[in-house]
């Protein structure tokens, strides 16, 4: 399940192409439109939400309705696209392009971007660095949750903090679904805050982030090695989640809390019944031990820092002239955690679909289903 996503945030579309997915998985826009819907909301979203109504064009892989086995093509178009033709404008040009950036705002792409690929308008990175193509990102993890689904393996996240405002995640995965998606905070009183400390920032020209849980349920023991560093599941869902923009750190399970904690009280005892097998009281490994699937929900938490473009920009400098200014303004969002967590669910279905792809490889749904259940079996029996 590699998949690989291509366009400019104000280009006429996002791209991606989706590789290694089973023949005969039903895949409709439909199922792709629900998730590009969802990445949309969010309390403290901007201009751009308003803009755009992403829809997905299947362009291959898929015929009749079921997956083909070869590689799926899903794009998106930039609404937005038709009022920066000329910014975007692939034709060579001797005089400066408008809307040029030359002053880098902190904590984006921007400036080290510049001087990696020697480029003298930051635009040209910023375009791709944005977290538009996010938007591509869960195209994608739509195609991987349509294949964990048929593996009655469910996915479902949630906001646990937002600025300085905490909330506990859902106990159950029926809580999970009861939650607002425009602020999918557990704790009532915690979600009337948040919005509260959202609007404050909007009205200082400010932002937020937030911290977001992603919890994966059905999922069996066995995903992943111990083997070799790169074969370890906690190891790869760390990359995925690191990648997603504004990510600044990641936690399996009580990964930051059980690091302050005595071993007797931060390891999950081991029980057994003839009813449920092997079980946890308690899963503060977050579903992984030793970089394998242990059958409890898998847990990540990831961190996410304020949004890097500001209404009352920090100081920077120019590229061209070195001089002091204030950073470039962006059209931006005050606060994007709650799509985060949408984002989260995606890049978790990614990299459980690569796990269950390694595990039961097959070039079928039929053929993957009979395998999988062979091992489900097969735990049942142990």
């Amino acid at each position: 399940m590699r998949f690989s996503t291509a366009g400019e945030s104000h280009g006429p579309a996002l791209t991606v192409i989706v590789e290694g997915c089973p023949a005969g998985l039903q895949l409709e826009p439909a199922h792709v439109d629900e998730h590009l819907f969802r990445r949309q909301k969010g309390f403290g979203r901007g201009a751009r939400q308003y803009i755009e109504s992403d829809r997905v064009a299947i362009l291959s892989g898929v015929r009749f309705g079921e997956t083909l086995g070869s590689p799926i093509t899903l794009q998106i178009t930039n609404k937005d696209h038709k009022n920066w033709k000329e910014v975007m404008n692939l034709a060579a040009t001797e005089s400066e392009p408008e809307r040029a950036v030359h002053l880098p705002r902190p904590g984006h792409a921007d400036l080290a971007g510049a001087l990696k690929y020697d480029r003298r308008d930051a635009r040209d990175i910023l375009e791709r660095a944005s977290a538009r193509e996010t938007a591509a990102k869960v195209a994608a993890g739509a195609v991987a949750l349509r294949l964990l689904r048929e593996l009655d393996i469910n996915i479902a996240s949630c906001v646990t903090a937002l600025g300085p405002v905490e909330s506990p995640p859902p106990p159950s995965p029926e809580a999970f679904a009861c939650l607002d998606p425009d602020m999918p905070m557990f704790d009532e009183e915690a979600t009337l805050r948040a919005r509260e400390a959202v609007k404050e920032a909007g009205r200082n020209g400010d932002t937020l982030g937030g911290r977001i849980v992603v919890r994966a349920f059905g999922v069996p023991a066995g995903l992943g090695s111990h083997v070799q560093w790169d074969r370890r599941i906690d190891g790869r869902l760390a990359q995925h989640f690191m990648a997603i923009p504004s990510v600044k750190a990641v936690a399996v399970g009580d990964g930051v809390a059980v690091s302050s904690l005595p071993g007797s009280r931060a390891q999950d005892a081991i029980y057994y019944s003839q009813e449920r097998g092997f079980f946890r009281e308690t899963n503060r490994a977050g579903g992984v031990e030793g970089g394998i699937t242990n059958g409890e929900p898998l847990t990540i938490s990831a961190y996410l820092k304020p949004l890097s473009t500001l209404m009352r920009p920090l100081p920077s400098v120019d590229l061209a002239t070195k001089a002091p200014g204030n950073a470039q303004k962006e059209r931006s969002d005050v606060c994007a955690v709650p799509a985060a967590a949408v984002i989260g669910e995606s890049v978790m279905a990614l990299c459980l679909a690569e796990f269950v792809r390694e595990k039961f490889g097959s070039d079928s749904m039929k053929e993957l289903v009979r395998n999988y259940m062979g091992y489900k079996k097969q735990l049942e029996d142990y």
